[in-house]
């Protein structure tokens, strides 16, 4: 399929959110609510659930199905109390020694006035730092689009796991052929060379594992692509679970530390 079609495919609006993934593969979610600073974000979700019997914590950047919806979600964009929410429920769940559990789905960190004010660069930043030494298994699992710092702020984890027909990437098409080429309408062309979909970024280890959806994408089956999901999720934990922290720590440090290697 070529990668422009992937695109189309993440960004149905039909394609199921991050809470209808958190509450077909989870027990008894309660979400918790604002950053403990300004205000409460409604494009991040997140609380405290059961995978099986397994405490842990999950987090998801959450859009909308209709036009209300969207605009109460602000479209999937966060705010920086977003980000902030979602590391003060990370460091609660590093307190109480349970894995975390994040849903990505975004087209990037919102850039409005507000949010520039009240800090989203180093509310992403800080994510990023925070997120990297926590002593806990982690996880984060692409489902939509995963853009720009927006998607990586929730990304800094022991495995980044992809839907078969979401993408990743530093912008979207559309913004790579306007910068490169000055020309929006040769997207198409710019997906190809970013490569951006679940496949390629499993070629380039980026990401560990790709989640099989069904012809034309898991909103065609959704119990199909979100049963196989928490099967490997249940899988997983109990492998990361496993191992010490030094080791988890390390090991984490090493996934990301690869991406800033080079040769001469």
């Amino acid at each position: 399929m070529p990668a422009y079609d992937r695109v189309k495919i993440a960004r149905k609006v039909s394609r199921p959110t991050a809470l209808d993934y958190i509450h077909h593969i989870f027990d008894e979610f309660t979400e918790f609510h604002g950053d403990r600073n300004f205000r409460d974000d409604e494009a991040v979700v997140g609380g405290i659930a059961l995978l099986n019997d397994t405490p842990v914590t999950v987090i998801g950047i959450q859009k909308g199905k209709t036009m209300e919806e969207n605009i109460e979600r602000n479209f999937g964009q966060p705010h920086p109390e977003g980000y902030r929410k979602a590391l003060r429920l990370m460091k609660q769940a590093e307190k109480f020694h349970r894995p975390i559990i994040n849903f990505i789905n975004t087209s990037g960190a919102y850039p409005g006035v507000g949010a520039e004010e009240r800090g989203q660069g180093e509310a992403i930043a800080k994510n990023l730092m925070e997120m990297a030494l926590l002593k806990v298994p982690t996880i984060s699992i692409v489902i939509g689009e995963g853009g720009s710092g927006g998607a990586l702020a929730l990304a800094v984890t022991d495995r980044v796991w992809m839907l078969e027909n979401s993408i990743y990437a530093v912008l979207s098409p559309e913004g790579f052929a306007s910068i490169l080429w000055k020309d929006p309408k040769r997207a198409k062309e710019a997906a190809d060379v970013m490569k951006i979909t679940a496949d390629d970024l499993l070629k380039l280890n980026v990401v560990e594992k790709v989640i099989k959806e069904v012809d034309g994408g898991c909103q065609n089956d959704f119990g199909f692509t979100a049963n196989l999901l928490k099967t490997k999720l249940s899988a997983e934990i109990e492998e990361l679970e496993s191992k010490d922290i030094d080791t988890l720590l390390e090991e984490r440090y090493e996934r990301f530390r690869k991406f800033g290697e080079f040769t001469e």
